[in-house]
């Protein structure tokens, strides 16, 4: 990781300026039944991985399964990505199941408290699963008298194919349009999911699309057809992201589109925060047809020049069988800035992948003497060091697992140095 190097202590004071535009990063990622999915075990790491490579603003995930889980990510967004990191309230599937227990399945959305607010909660209800829908609002400068809201929706269709599935699919979209119904027509609205879509002839797709629709969506990447085992389409793929047997959720490689974000029509051009177009990635799929049917890690998933690094992709892998969707959306409106004295990290590390030992150079007398703490993925403490008035400094943590950490100064406001551990 490269960073900034100063030579002494700064204060830097962060006050309200005016920028020409605000950009927001979204990530929504099917989580694969985590944390109850262990076969590979601290696959949380890979996720910080993730979100540490993407930085979204608002992150919407599906196939979480508990509060312990819920509160393990957001742990891990406030380190992996910063520390205003929040989530919503953590609510069990309401739905009545009457095939097989889903409420163990549940949505949710985290999100960058300095950026954003929650104003309500909602859940609408199917047969199967809910859809979670978040009220949120921009924090911005003008936020009283010129508000800029999104409704974030949140959903995961009936899996698998067949007529009898698919017509669970539009049942579920159709509740869904139900409540889409009783909010005003210019209403900005994002729909992430894994809505297990074979094509867009299907039912609920077109549903959604309807321009009769009080809210109409839009695919913003335009790739709207018939997806499944289609390479004309491989560069929206999302799963399988693997071929291994054993490793929890689908195998048989890429060959589908099943995870979407959608946003409303006016979202395209005409609201207060619009689609930047070019932005909608599915996260990790370099857009190769020699990708068909292999596993996200394999060196036919990458080429000369290619965007997402085997290292990252082999963190997808791990992690879930689906890739995640992203996307960026732009407003003219200014977030409020907060008032925050930091100083730079003021050390470096010689390396960021590490065996045995952790050696940090010190380019800030202000740390001469100060104390370095190591946290593991989850934001815990686990090693504590005194530091001397030395330049460059050595500290033995071979007794740490391997996995992902960060290094910072304790009881400062500097940004974590993070570090890998490969033993």
């Amino acid at each position: 990781m490269k960073k900034k190097i100063v030579g002494f202590f700064i204060i830097t004071l962060f006050t309200l300026t005016v920028s020409a535009q605000e950009t927001v990063k979204v990530m929504f990622y099917n989580l694969l039944n985590y944390p109850l999915e262990n076969t590979i075990p601290n696959r949380i790491y890979d996720l910080s991985y993730i979100l540490s490579d993407y930085q979204p603003d608002l992150f919407l995930v599906c196939e979480l399964n508990n509060i312990t889980g819920a509160m393990v990510l957001l742990n891990t967004t406030k380190i992996a990505i910063n520390s205003n990191y929040e989530m919503a309230t953590f609510t069990s599937n309401t739905s009545d199941d009457t095939e097989g227990n889903q409420n163990d399945l549940q949505n949710l959305l985290y999100y960058d408290s300095s950026k954003f607010t929650i104003e309500d909660e909602i859940i609408v209800p199917t047969y199967l699963r809910d859809f979670n829908v978040y009220r949120i609002q921009l924090k911005t400068i003008n936020q009283t008298t010129d508000p800029v809201e999104i409704y974030i929706i949140i959903g995961h269709l009936k899996a698998s194919s067949g007529t009898y599935n698919a017509q669970k699919r539009f049942e579920m979209i159709e509740d869904l349009e139900g409540y889409l119904e009783t909010l005003p027509a210019n209403t900005n609205v994002l729909l992430g999911g894994d809505l297990n879509l074979y094509t867009s002839s299907e039912a609920a797709f077109q549903t959604l699309l309807n321009e009769s629709n009080t809210i109409t969506f839009v695919d913003p990447v335009n790739r709207v057809g018939s997806w499944h085992n289609n390479t004309d389409y491989i560069d929206v793929f999302t799963q399988s992201t693997r071929t291994q047997t054993g490793l929890g959720g689908a195998t048989g490689g890429f060959d589908d589109r099943f995870d979407f974000i959608l946003t409303s029509d006016n979202m395209i051009s005409t609201a207060n925060i619009t689609y930047v177009p070019g932005s909608y990635q599915a996260y990790g799929n370099n857009g190769l047809i020699s990708c068909w049917n292999k596993s996200i890690n394999s060196s036919d998933c990458e080429t000369t020049g290619s965007e997402f690094s085997y290292e990252l992709r082999n963190a997808l892998h791990s992690f879930s069988d689906h890739l995640p969707v992203t996307l960026s959306l732009e407003t003219d409106a200014t977030f409020l800035s907060v008032e925050d004295f930091r100083f730079s990290s003021g050390f470096n590390l010689d390396s960021t992948i590490i065996n045995h030992s952790l050696t940090i150079n010190i380019n800030n007398i202000e740390l001469y003497n100060q104390r370095l703490v190591i946290y593991n993925n989850l934001g815990q403490k686990v090693k504590l060091f005194q530091m001397s008035s030395e330049a460059k400094q050595h500290f033995d943590i071979s007794d740490l697992q391997t996995g992902l950490f960060y290094a910072n100064i304790d009881n400062s406001n500097s940004n974590p140095i993070k570090f890998i551990i490969s033993n």
